[in-house]
Parts: structure tokens; C-alpha cells; sequence
């Protein structure tokens, strides 16, 4: 949701913050702001609107110091506007804060301090918490690091913040809950951000905050961490993978396209080291030590948010096809709210793209409180999903910027089909045969996605031009490309802000197909051998009705050519992969009707990558 970015050091703070709040925009956010610490100052200015405004706001302004934090803020508490956009001054406008996350109890925090004589001038929860810092501070007669750590133990809810105190400017304060918060480690200069994208420009070197742990960051003395109640802790430093051209657009219009035209490398990176096809055989690390737990369920949950959800999916029919364990896909944000049934003997599969997602959090707290084993897909190292986790494996797709995801969904799913054929021949469920089979194709899979990149994208272009102005779409998919329809329409609804449906293709003549007329564009993901003919025959119902077939077929073939509108092509692969390539021109279709729409494809409006509050 909310980026944070923070600087100390010998360095002018505001371009280092700047540039930071920058690489965070692919977060969602409506205001923006940045406190300097200015000699005896401390400075806040902030605005409505992007990073930009802020900015043009700065331009002509003093802005040296060396030490300062910077905030994007996605509205919770109060509408976006110059006043509520952080960071936040308390009463006396000696500290300054920034947060993200929501603290639950704030109105009751609010109410007792406007008995006791304190003046708020934003509607959010933030200020609630900077003014509960400084009254504790004050009325205790205690230091600033001992009222931080008292008030965090008061407050309910997820944060992660900093603080800064205008009579202490070689000190930064720290902490986190439920909200990520990375500290990167340079040469007498320390970094603090949402996420490593701000940090990895300037060094390798991170620690990820734990919850409920306060960091103490001082210029000329290093760093410490203490949990919150007031315990030394020892700061664990790790190198970063990311690489500062991952976060660049290399040439293209967005990151969404550039992320698109990846997908053959992240699916390949994300079977690198754990499948090799000539000498027979999957390896996954990150779950050796629980395989017996996922060979033996009795049972697999999967909680998952948005298009992770959808890939849950894909999964549902991987190791139910393959592995015949029974699987439940569950909203993460459902699941702990109707007292679900648990066994010790179930694993959950939890799948998050950022690793922060917090319906998926709670939700594997709640599972991992009833016993049940917790296996962690994420893409982005040392979240915090994979650290509440048993065991997991890693996607390896490189940082994703555009909201909405492309290479995250394909390198989940590659990840959940490893999974599937291993436990599966582990079972005994598929042959030696099937299983040489089924691993010598996904092999093959990031060539045939470069295929499909590369044949159809000219294409997609003129269909897309074509159908840019319809106002609804309705995605149908059977078996296995089921949920490639309901991701196709979410991707379509988050960048275009096109109204879409997906629907399993046979639930069509239940109620959706009163929808069609000549204006409703019908996509169809045709590549099923199992149900082909099943699928042949909605296609009729839609064309009967006039309505506009867009159809994903295997190459070759003639059959639907006679029924379609518009026919995209793919090459035929196994079944069990067919949503790996039947995805892709879903994807380019919602990427080249939002662009000829002229949509802000990489930051669509009300929406952020990472939901780091429920």
C-alpha cells in the first residue's frame, strides 16, 4: 500500500528520498510528502497527488539536510488531501511521523486525548499514534525511545513507521507490525523503505525488521533492535539479489509490457536449479524437510488475494488431476472470519506475490495456531510470509512494478505445477512415464510463451483497437483455463476499468448469456482436448446469440475459425500447463485496450500492488 523511505547520513536526504518515493509509486498511493531535518527544524512538506506534485510543491524551497523521511500515502483515514498525507507532526511539532498500516483503536486513543486538551488537524490515525508518543513522553517524564516502545504496546493494529525528533536529529526511530520495513546498511549511512527498491541503488545490505521490533538508527553509531518489550536483538544482514535494471522499463512503454515480454525468463528462472528435464527428475529445496507432510495431507488449503487467488486455482486442479489430494482455494480475506474447520493434518499453501499481503498473513496464523503446516509461495526474499511459513519455495520472477500482475501469476503457477508432478510421483499417482512426460514439456513451456509473445502481439494490437470501446466483457474457460478466464477479466477490470466476468463456460446458459448481444465481446480460452467439443458448443450459444467470439485456440486449429470473431493462436501443449500460455494474450489484450484507452497502465487508480492492510 503506503511507501515509506527514510535517510540518514552525510548525503543531501531530500533527492535520496525523492528518487525513493519514486520507485515506490508502482505501490498505489494519492499524496505524498518528505520532513527535513534543517538544522534546528524540523520540516514537513507534503500535498495531495503524485510524487510529481510533490515536487513542483519543493520547487524554490530549502530543502538541504541530511537527514530526512518521505511518505506516499493510499487514503485509509480520512480523503486524500494536502492535510491527511503524511508525515505527521505531533502537538508540539517537535517529533514527525509516517506510517503505514492502520491502527485499529485509534479513536479511542483520540477520544481520551482530546479530553486531556490535544488539537488534531488530519482525519487519520497517524496523528493519533505521534500525539500518543509525545503525551506519554511528556506526562512520563520519560525518553523518547522508552514512550515510542510504550505507546506501540498500546496501540492495536499493523504499522510499520519512523520517527523523527527535532531535538535529536543524528537519531531515527523504526518499527513494525504486520507492515514490511527494511533498514538498508551503507558506509555511515543508513536507508529505511517499504521494500529494497529504494535501497538497492545505494547498497546490498539490508536487515528486515520482525514484528514488533524497534530499530534505534543513529548517524555516527550504527543501529540497534529491540522488540518492543525493550529486549536487544541481533540484526541479521543479507545481501540483496535485486539488480537496479530490474527496476527500469529497458525500452518499453511501461513495466506492465516490459513485464509481459519477460515471462519466458521468469518462468525459466523460476524452474532453474529445481527441474532438469534430460536427466528426469524435480528437486525442491525449500520444501525437502515437509514433503512427507504434503505427501501424506489429507487435505490442501490454499489461501491467496487477487490474481495469487486465481493461480490457487490453477493449483486446485494441478494437485487434484495430478496428486489426487482434495484441495480448497479460499479467499485469504474470508477464511479466518467463518471459524474454519483445521486439521493437523491439512497444509496450507499460502500464495502472495509480495510476501506482506495481509488477509494472507492472518490467515496463515490462524492455520499455523490449529496446527496445520504452512508452505509459502512469494516472489520477493525475506517477506514476511515466507519467514511465518514451515517451508516454501520462492517464484524468482524479479521485482514486478506494474500493479497489475503478469509474471508473478505465470511464476506461481510454474511453481505450484513443480510442486504438483513432484508430490504426485511421489505418491505414485502418475506413472514414471507420465512423470518424465509432464516434466520434459514444462521444460519447453518458456519457449512456447515466447512463441505466443512474439506471434500474437501484432495481433492483439488490432483486436484490441477493435474492442476498446465495448463497455462490457464476459471470459469463459473450462477445466484448467477456468480461472485463466477469471484472471483475464480481473486484468481487463484493474487497468482498463472495463467492467468484466468470468465464468466456467458451461455456468453460461445459467444466467450470463441473457448478457449477450452484438455488443458483448466473448472471450473463450478453447485450447481444452478434454472438453472440446463442450466448448464448441458455447461458442455456438454465443454466436447464435451475435454475440463477439474472441477465442485462444491451439494452433491448427480450423474448427473454431468458422465461429469466431477473432481467432489468436497458441501452440498446444499438455493440459496441466495450458493456462502458462492461454493467459498471455489475456494479458496483452487488457495491456493494449487500457493504452488505446489512455489509462495509467502501471498505476491504475484505487489500487496497490502490495494490500498490507485488511
Amino acid at each position: 500500500m503506503c511507501g515509506i523511505v527514510a535517510y540518514i547520513g552525510s548525503k543531501e536526504a531530500c533527492p535520496i528520498i525523492i528518487k525513493g518515493l519514486q520507485r515506490l509509486e508502482y505501490r498505489g498511493y494519492d499524496s505524498a510528502g518528505i520532513a527535513l531535518q534543517q538544522g534546528k527544524e524540523l520540516n514537513i512538506y507534503k500535498t495531495k497527488g503524485k510524487v510529481s506534485n510533490l515536487q513542483d510543491f519543493l520547487e524554490g524551497k530549502n530543502i538541504e539536510g541530511t537527514s530526512g523521511m518521505g511518505h506516499t500515502r493510499w487514503a485509509t483515514h480520512g480523503v486524500p488531501n494536502d492535510v491527511n498525507a503524511h508525515p505527521h507532526y505531533s502537538e508540539s511539532k517537535d517529533l514527525a511521523l509516517i506510517h503505514n498500516g492502520i491502527i485499529e483503536n485509534y479513536a479511542i486513543l483520540k477520544e481520551e486525548m482530546v479530553k486531556r486538551g490535544h488539537t488534531f488537524v488530519s482525519d487519520t490515525d497517524t496523528e493519533v499514534l505521534i500525539h500518543l508518543i509525545e503525551d506519554i513522553q511528556l506526562n512520563e517524564k520519560i525518553g523518547l525511545e522508552e514512550a515510542l516502545l510504550q505507546a506501540l504496546s498500546e496501540v492495536t493494529g499493523a504499522y510499520a513507521i519512523v520517527l523523527m525528533c527535532k531535538n535529536n536529529p543524528d537519531i531515527m526511530y523504526a518499527a513494525r507490525k504486520g507492515s514490511p520495513l527494511v533498514i538498508g546498511v551503507g558506509e555511515n549511512e543508513y536507508f529505511m523503505a517499504s521494500d529494497a527498491t529504494p535501497i538497492v541503488e545505494y547498497t546490498k545490505n539490508v536487515v528486515y525488521l520482525n514484528d514488533e521490533e524497534i530499530a534505534i538508527v543513529t548517524r555516527n553509531n550504527g543501529f540497534t533492535i529491540k522488540n518492543i518489550q525493550n529486549q536487544l536483538k541481533t540484526p541479521y544482514i543479507q545481501e540483496l539479489e535485486l539488480k537496479l535494471e530490474m527496476l527500469e522499463k529497458g525500452g518499453y512503454d511501461h513495466f506492465m509490457l516490459k513485464e509481459i515480454h519477460e515471462q519466458p525468463r521468469s518462468i525459466k528462472d523460476s524452474m532453474r536449479g529445481r527441474l532438469n528435464a534430460m536427466e528426469g527428475y524435480i528437486r525442491l529445496g525449500g520444501i525437502k524437510e515437509y514433503d512427507q507432510k504434503l505427501i501424506n495431507a489429507n487435505r490442501i488449503i490454499i489461501v491467496a488475494c487477487g490474481t495469487s487467488w486465481h493461480a490457487g486455482l490453477v493449483a486446485e486442479y494441478l494437485f487434484e488431476d495430478l496428486a489426487r489430494i482434495p484441495v480448497e482455494v479460499e479467499y485469504a480475506s474470508e477464511f479466518r472470519y467463518r471459524n474454519p474447520v483445521i486439521h493437523e493434518t491439512d497444509v496450507v499453501i499460502a500464495i502472495s506475490q509480495s510476501g506482506e499481503t495481509a488477509d494472507t498473513l492472518a490467515a496463515i496464523q490462524l492455520a499455523k495456531q490449529k496446527g496445520a503446516t504452512i508452505i509459502g509461495i512469494c516472489n520477493v526474499v525475506g517477506s514476511s510470509i515466507p519467514r511465518s511459513s514451515h517451508a516454501g519455495s520462492y517464484t524468482h520472477a524479479g521485482p514486478e512494478i506494474g500493479v497489475a500482475s503478469t509474471k508473478a501469476f505465470t511464476a506461481q503457477v510454474t511453481v505450484l505445477s513443480l510442486m504438483a508432478i513432484y508430490i504426485a510421483h511421489k505418491r505414485g499417482t502418475i506413472s514414471d512415464s507420465r512423470y518424465h512426460q509432464l516434466i520434459t514439456e514444462l521444460d519447453c513451456i518458456p519457449d512456447k510463451v515466447k512463441q505466443v509473445i512474439d506471434n500474437t502481439n501484432e495481433q492483439i494490437k488490432n483486436i484490441a483497437q477493435s474492442l476498446k470501446d465495448a463497455p462490457n466483457f464476459l471470459y469463459l474457460g473450462r477445466g484448467y483455463n477456468f480461472p485463466v478466464a477469471l484472471e483475464g477479466a480481473l486484468k481487463l477490470k484493474e487497468i482498463s476499468y472495463i467492467h468484466a466476468e468470468g465464468y466456467p463456460a458451461a455456468e453460461m446458459k445459467h444466467g450470463p448469456i441473457a448478457l449477450i448481444d452484438e455488443k458483448m465481446p466473448v472471450v473463450v480460452v478453447a485450447t481444452n482436448q478434454s472438453a472440446y467439443e463442450k466448448i464448441i458448443s458455447n461458442i455456438q450459444e454465443v454466436a447464435a446469440r451475435k454475440g463477439r467470439v474472441i477465442a485462444i485456440v491451439n494452433k491448427a486449429d480450423n474448427t473454431i475459425k468458422e465461429l469466431a470473431e477473432h481467432v489468436i493462436e497458441i501452440p498446444e501443449t499438455e493440459e496441466p500447463f495450458s493456462p502458462l500460455l492461454s493467459v498471455i494474450p489475456l494479458q496483452l489484450l487488457s495491456y493494449y485496450i487500457a493504452v488505446y484507452l489512455g489509462k495509467n497502465v502501471d498505476q491504475p487508480r484505487n489500487l496497490a500492488k502490495s494490500v498490507t492492510v485488511e
